[in-house]
C-alpha cells in the first residue's frame, strides 16, 4: 500500500493543501480536478511507452498525439503534440493555464471519439482551476508524486500499479467525507485476493455493479495481463505476496481488443464514473465500459450477462421501494441484500462471483436475510465464506466483513470457511504494513487445494461445513462463529506431591515467622 510511504503521503498532503488554499475546498471536486491532472500526466507517459513498445515488437500503434485537434466551437487547429503533459509543463504560468483550459482539457473530453462512454460522461466535466500559480504548483507536486511512486514500485519489484486509486485513497483519508453513502475504496490487497480466488480469464465478460473508481475491474485486468505474460515467473512477489504485472506492451492488438471489451462497471455517482473511466484508461484499457446506472433500479434491465463479477457494493442505506427493479424479489430495501440477488441475476449460468458483504448478511434473522442466503445455498454452489477482521476497511469504517465466493447454478455440497485474522496490515486507522503477508497467501493456497485436504477440524482457521448442517435450522446461517470450535488452552498442572511439599514448606515458614513475631511482642 502506497499510503505507508511517508514521503508520498507528505506530497499528497501538499497537493491537498494547495487546492484548499487555492479556493477548491469541496473534497470530491478537488479529487476530480487532481484526477484530471493525473490523467494528463499518465496519458503522456503511457503513450510514450507504447510507442517504444511498438518499435520493439513491430506492432502497429497510433499515438494519441498524432495529427491535429480542432478546438470545439472554433476552426482553430492545434498540433496534438503540444497537448502532451511533457510539452505544456514547461510553459509560463499564465500561458500554461490558458493552454490547459482551452486546448488540453477539451481534447481530453473528446479523447475516445464522440460515441464513447468516456466522451459521454466527460461532456459536463469542467476544469475549474483558475489560478495560474495553483496549476503550476499542482503540476510540480504531481511530477514529484509520480517520481516517488516509480521509486516505490521499483523497490517492491513491481510494475507501476494502481496510481490513481492509491492517490485517490490517500486523498480520501484526508477528508471527513470518506466513506459517505457506504462508498469507500476496497484495499488493493483484498482486490488481488478476490481476483486470485475467482480467476478471471481472457474472453470473460467481467462486471462490477457498484464499481466506484474501478478498482475491481482494474484488479481483474491486471490479473489477466499477468496470466498472459510468459515471463511472469521472473517477476518478484509484491508486498502482499501476489505476482502482478501492470500494462504489458507485449500484448498483441487482438488480445488488447479482447481485454478492452471485457470490463463493465456501473455506478450511481457521475464523479465516480469519470474517475473509474480515467483509472482504467491510465492503465492501458483504451475503451472501458463504465456507465452511470443504478443497477438496483427499474431502469436497469441486464441479466445473465457475465462470467465473472467482483464487487464490494454499498452496505449502508436503502433504495426507494418504488424504484426497485421488478426482478429483485427479496422484499427488502436493504442494498446489501438486494445486491446479492442482483449479482446472482447478472451472472451467466456457471459464472462466478467474489463479493464482499457485511457480517450481518451472514446471520441476520429477518426474512430477506434468510432468503438471500437461501439463494447462495440452493441456487448456487457457495464455495467459500472468508471472514475478515473488522479493521480491514479502516480508517473509513470498522465494520466486520466477509468475502463470498459462489458459482451460479452449481450444487452446494460443502461450504469452505476461513477465519482471516491478519491481512498483513495493522488493524488500526494507520493500516501500517506488517512483516509477511498475513493470512492472504495461506487463503489462496488452502482454497485452491481445499478439495484435496478434506478439512473437518473446526478448531483450525479453515474447515468445511456440509449443506445439510447449514440448512438444518432453516435459517441458512453462514456465520463462521456458529460452526467454529474454540481452541481450549491446555493447562499443565504440577505433580500433586510437589504441590503438597510446597504447601508444607510455606506452612513451616509461616509458623517460624509467627514465633519470631510473638518473641518481639513478648
Amino acid at each position: 500500500m502506497l499510503q505507508n510511504n511517508s514521503i508520498l503521503k507528505s506530497k499528497i498532503d501538499q497537493l491537498w493543501n494547495k487546492f484548499w488554499s487555492g479556493g477548491i475546498s469541496n473534497p470530491l471536486t478537488a479529487i476530480e480536478q487532481i484526477t484530471y491532472l493525473l490523467f494528463m500526466k499518465r496519458l503522456d507517459d503511457l503513450d510514450i511507452k507504447r510507442i517504444s513498445d511498438a518499435e520493439f515488437t513491430g506492432e502497429h500503434y497510433t499515438s494519441k498525439f498524432d495529427g491535429e485537434f480542432t478546438i470545439p466551437g472554433t476552426k482553430l487547429k492545434v498540433d496534438k503534440q503540444t497537448l502532451r503533459w511533457s510539452h505544456f509543463r514547461r510553459m509560463s504560468a499564465d500561458e500554461m493555464l490558458s493552454h490547459v483550459q482551452l486546448k488540453v482539457f477539451p481534447y481530453l473530453k473528446l479523447l475516445n471519439g464522440d460515441e464513447s462512454p468516456f466522451t459521454h460522461h466527460m461532456k459536463n466535466a469542467v476544469f475549474i482551476i483558475e489560478k495560474p500559480a495553483l496549476l503550476v504548483e499542482a503540476i510540480s507536486t504531481i511530477e514529484e508524486i509520480f517520481a516517488e511512486i516509480e521509486k516505490d514500485a521499483n523497490r517492491g519489484g513491481q510494475a507501476f500499479q494502481d496510481i490513481q486509486g492509491d492517490v485517490y485513497e490517500m486523498l480520501l483519508s484526508e477528508i471527513a467525507a470518506a466513506g459517505k453513502n457506504g462508498q469507500f475504496r476496497t484495499p488493493r490487497h483484498i482486490i488481488k485476493l478476490i481476483a486470485e480466488l475467482v480467476e478471471p480469464q481472457l474472453g470473460n465478460r467481467i462486471a462490477d455493479p457498484a464499481c466506484g473508481t474501478g478498482g475491481f475491474l482494474l484488479g481483474a485486468y491486471q490479473y489477466m495481463v499477468t496470466q498472459l505474460d510468459k515471463n511472469r515467473r521472473n517477476l518478484e512477489p509484491d508486498e502482499d505476496g501476489f505476482i502482478r504485472n501492470s500494462v504489458s506492451g507485449l500484448l498483441t492488438k487482438e488480445v488488447s481488443d479482447i481485454l478492452n471489451d471485457s470490463l463493465y462497471g456501473y455506478d450511481i455517482d457521475v464523479t465516480m464514473v469519470r474517475l473509474g473511466l480515467m483509472n482504467l484508461m491510465m492503465h492501458g484499457v483504451d475503451t472501458p465500459h463504465i456507465d452511470y446506472k443504478d443497477t438496483l433500479s427499474k431502469g436497469f434491465t441486464e441479466s445473465n450477462n457475465y462470467q465473472i463479477i467482483m464487487a464490494n457494493p454499498p452496505f449502508t442505506g436503502s433504495i426507494d421501494k418504488g424504484d426497485i427493479n421488478e426482478s429483485l424479489k427479496l422484499g427488502t430495501t436493504k442494498t446489501e441484500l438486494l445486491f446479492i440477488e442482483n449479482i446472482y441475476n447478472l451472472l451467466k449460468m456457471g459464472g462466478t462471483a467474489g463479493v464482499i458483504v457485511p457480517q450481518g448478511v451472514l446471520f441476520g434473522s429477518g426474512k430477506a436475510f434468510i432468503e438471500a442466503r437461501k439463494i447462495l445455498i440452493e441456487k448456487c454452489e457457495l464455495k467459500a465464506v472468508i471472514s475478515m477482521p473488522s479493521g480491514v476497511f479502516k480508517p473509513y469504517a470498522g465494520v466486520s466483513t466477509a468475502i463470498l465466493i459462489f458459482t451460479k447454478g452449481g450444487e452446494t455440497e460443502n461450504v469452505w470457511f476461513y477465519d482471516m485474522k491478519d491481512d498483513g496490515y495493522s488493524l488500526d486507522d494507520k493500516r501500517s504494513k506488517l512483516e509477511g503477508f498475513g493470512d492472504l497467501q495461506d487463503i489462496v493456497l488452502k482454497y485452491k487445494n481445499r478439495d484435496q485436504n478434506g478439512e473437518s477440524d473446526r478448531k483450525k482457521k479453515f474447515f468445511f461445513v456440509s449443506k445439510k448442517e447449514i440448512v438444518a435450522d432453516k435459517k441458512y446461517n453462514l456465520s463462521i462463529g456458529t460452526y467454529k470450535l474454540d481452541m481450549d488452552d491446555e493447562v499443565e498442572y504440577e505433580n500433586p506431591i510437589l504441590i503438597l511439599e510446597k504447601l508444607n514448606t510455606m506452612e513451616s515458614e509461616i509458623n517460624k515467622e509467627l514465633i519470631e513475631l510473638k518473641g518481639m511482642l513478648g
